[in-house]
């Protein structure tokens, strides 16, 4: 009787732990609405087309692979009276809504019962941006014609001067960083990573009748030091064949990191650069970053170190970053500037420099915010670059990874990664280009 009763208390135990248990959690407290997650609209599909690609490739690219500034609010800004850019939240009203009622439970309105009167003060907002912009680009037409006829900037070739001028150095020495302070505009990538240059990038400064071309190349290595990355060594040897094609070579290096953590690859350098003389060519030797040195006897210290090599002609203390000795630096280069016709047009960002510094401002960006090695490998293209009928620009370019975990990184958890690239590359070309810009990124694996 006794093993009896023991089995049926084991049969009823059985049966209520096979019931359902219903649980009062709500999972929707949990949903996450990210802000950098490209949202879907009525028009993704009219926008997402690429002139010169194929309806197959475009079924490569997930909604988070794809990052479309026209999916924010960031490309329709209108500045009140006072001057102030109005920058609207990136959730739209859908999303808006949804968090609202799942997780206050509050009674909101359906979002497509508001959408004819939201469109209709879109319109009307962008109307009303169209106009100030086309008024404002008169205005600053008119002005512009002004100064050209007073301060007489009209140069007769006869009259002109110009100069090349290559900067050069070890990597991470601040050469794009002083490239941009002189240039007065953002043309070379400039990030804490070394290497971030990886080609040639022409700036001009034009000042009266004389005009200043540089070229920023990539950061020198001596073959000692090896290439962690394969088109490492492509990027160096096109560094040292480039050296004796300016008129003067300026030679940068990092006095605070020479002071705190010295290398002796980098000296050797210096010391290579300025034991060779030539005759077409002047060297000068920068001290970069001395504004990050606190005792400024340490600066003299360096000085003269390198006081003893026959050539270098001049010696400057500057900061790249802060603007500080960079005008004696560009007084010294006015005056060697030789007679001769300017190689560009003066005050006049041609559509090609523009390409350029887009680039350049999105690889920036992208070495910001993607580390170790994967940005190094990154296949970089300009698709598309449209100037529309509103002024505006629309930029397309694609991130090619070699294999799909690249891919995985570079875009993130839901878009999250490169919608972060997208919007900080998206704003600094807004203000570099000083007009409303629409910048869409793709990434892909290489097939």
């Amino acid at each position: 009787m006794k093993p009896f009763k023991v089995f049926r208390g084991l049969s009823s135990a059985v049966s209520v732990s096979t019931k359902p248990r219903t649980s009062r959690f709500n999972s929707s407290l949990f949903c996450r609405y990210f802000s950098a997650q490209p949202r879907e609209t009525e028009n993704s599909s009219a926008a997402a087309a690429v002139p010169s690609s194929s309806s197959s490739e475009e079924d490569e690219f997930s909604s988070s692979d794809v990052f479309d500034s026209s999916d924010y609010a960031l490309g329709s800004d209108v500045a009140d009276d006072s001057g102030n850019v109005r920058v609207e939240p990136t959730w739209d009203e859908k999303y808006r809504n949804e968090a609202r009622r799942r997780m206050f439970g509050e009674d909101v309105p359906d979002a497509s019962s508001s959408r004819g009167f939201s469109k209709e003060e879109e319109k009307r907002r962008r109307a009303a941006a169209l106009a100030k912009s086309l008024l404002e680009a008169v205005n600053r037409k008119v002005e512009k014609d002004d100064e050209v006829q007073e301060g007489g900037r009209l140069v007769k070739e006869e009259d002109q001067k110009s100069l090349s001028v290559g900067i050069i150095g070890a990597p991470n020495a601040g050469k794009s960083s002083l490239t941009n302070s002189m240039v007065g505009t953002k043309v070379a990538a400039v990030s804490r990573k070394i290497n971030t240059t990886t080609h040639e990038v022409l700036g001009v400064m034009t000042e009266g009748d004389t005009q200043i071309c540089f070229f920023d190349t990539p950061g020198l290595l001596l073959k000692k030091s090896g290439f962690p990355y394969k088109d490492m060594k492509v990027r160096v040897q096109s560094a040292w064949s480039s050296v004796s094609l300016y008129e003067v070579l300026v030679v940068i290096f990092d006095a605070h990191r020479h002071l705190t953590k010295p290398d002796q690859r980098v000296v050797k350098l210096i010391e290579r650069m300025g034991s060779e003389v030539h005759k077409n060519q002047k060297r000068v030797l920068c001290l970069n970053k001395v504004d990050l040195v606190e005792r400024k006897k340490d600066l003299l210290k360096v000085t003269e170190e390198f006081k003893h090599l026959p050539g270098y002609d001049k010696h400057f203390m500057i900061s790249g970053l802060k603007g500080s000795g960079v005008k004696n630096l560009t007084q010294y280069l006015m005056e060697q500037a030789v007679k001769r016709p300017w190689d560009e047009i003066p005050f006049v960002i041609t559509e090609e420099v523009m390409k350029n510094i887009s680039m350049e401002i999105v690889r920036e960006k992208l070495l910001d915010n993607v580390h170790q090695e994967v940005p190094y490998g990154i296949e970089h293209r300009l698709v598309d670059w449209k100037e529309l009928r509103d002024g505006s620009l629309r930029i397309e370019q694609h991130l090619i990874t070699p294999k799909m975990s690249q891919r995985k990184i570079l875009v993130g958890k839901k878009g999250s990664k490169i919608g972060k690239i997208g919007i900080d590359a998206n704003e600094e070309l807004r203000s570099i280009f000083k007009r409303n810009v629409h910048l869409r990124l793709m990434v892909r694996v290489k097939q």
